[in-house]
């Protein structure tokens, strides 16, 4: 397989769903509106942690996307497995073209950061749990480093899970670094993509919000991190970027555990050697080695 073509293909996917999706805004029906529907396993506000399970799970989605079709995969999974999962929409930015889309995490990340406190304290005060687990993706998978460090959740959260986590931003496979050398197209971006995305351009490299966010070290005390990552991430760019480094953290490669592992950016969330590393970090205890029994995604127990 041609690596290079299959991280191409991607890229160009993604940026030709945001443009299709501003140039569609005539076409959507004016009765579109929120997505609220949570995920298979998710938001069963009678669920009681157990012992062998005693801290409930929150899912967070990435950008462009929202907790059903970003999070169901793991949702239905971990309920299986006994846990109590949360999930939330988070981000709207108002009534914009791409919320007609029923896609969220637009919103300045400050305060979808709050939204995530306020998610938080909520599912603790139903459960009774002193602290939670927390996974995302991509945005999602470094917004929790927010809220622990700006709004309250340092001693609310056991352990962050972050998948393709945009931990220190990235360059979006050189796109970026193009619009920065063409002065004419970064003011176009900023206008545009800016005005309907603020998350999207505050997760550029070198942003205010990035360099305050990992002012002074990028773990606090008392947290356990682990970042899962493919190296044909074609979003958050380059790859390498979104490892932590402090104490009480595992940094995942998944072609270091499975050379053949194709996944990028979206489809890391879904894929079975993702899920097995999600359930040896909530439960290291009873980890299970990860195998490989196939070339591609979803092949793995």
């Amino acid at each position: 397989m041609n690596h290079n073509k299959q991280r191409g293909f991607g890229l160009r996917h993604l940026l030709g769903a945001a443009i299709t999706a501003l140039g569609l805004l005539g076409t959507m029906p004016a009765s579109a509106g929120p997505f609220d529907i949570s995920p298979t396993g998710a938001n069963d506000w009678n669920c009681r942690p157990t012992t062998a399970h005693p801290r409930p799970v929150v899912l967070v989605h990435g950008t462009l996307a929202n907790m059903s079709y970003n999070m169901t995969t793991i949702s239905s999974a971990l309920k299986d497995d006994g846990y109590c999962v949360y999930a939330l929409n988070y981000g709207g930015n108002g009534f914009t073209p791409i919320t007609l889309y029923q896609v969220y995490g637009l919103a300045p990340m400050e305060q979808s950061s709050v939204e995530l406190a306020q998610f938080v304290d909520r599912v603790l005060t139903s459960t009774g749990a002193s602290k939670v687990d927390i996974i995302g993706h991509s945005q999602g998978g470094m917004l929790p480093r927010h809220y622990t460090k700006f709004n309250g959740g340092a001693s609310k959260v056991n352990h962050i899970i972050g998948i393709a986590p945009s931990n220190h931003g990235g360059d979006l496979a050189g796109f970026n670094k193009l619009l920065q050398a063409t002065p004419a197209a970064l003011l176009i971006g900023n206008v545009a993509v800016g005005t309907w995305c603020p998350a999207c351009m505050q997760q550029n490299a070198g942003t205010a919000f990035m360099t305050n966010l990992n002012a002074g070290g990028d773990t606090l005390p008392g947290i356990t991190y682990t970042v899962i990552s493919t190296k044909y991430d074609q979003v958050v760019t380059p790859y390498t970027s979104q490892a932590l480094v402090g104490p009480n953290v595992t940094n995942i490669v998944v072609q270091n555990q499975c050379p053949y592992n194709t996944s990028e950016h979206l489809s890391l969330v879904a894929d079975a050697l993702t899920l097995r590393n999600v359930r040896n970090a909530l439960d290291p205890a009873n980890a299970v080695t990860p195998t490989c029994n196939n070339f591609g995604p979803f092949t793995y127990p």
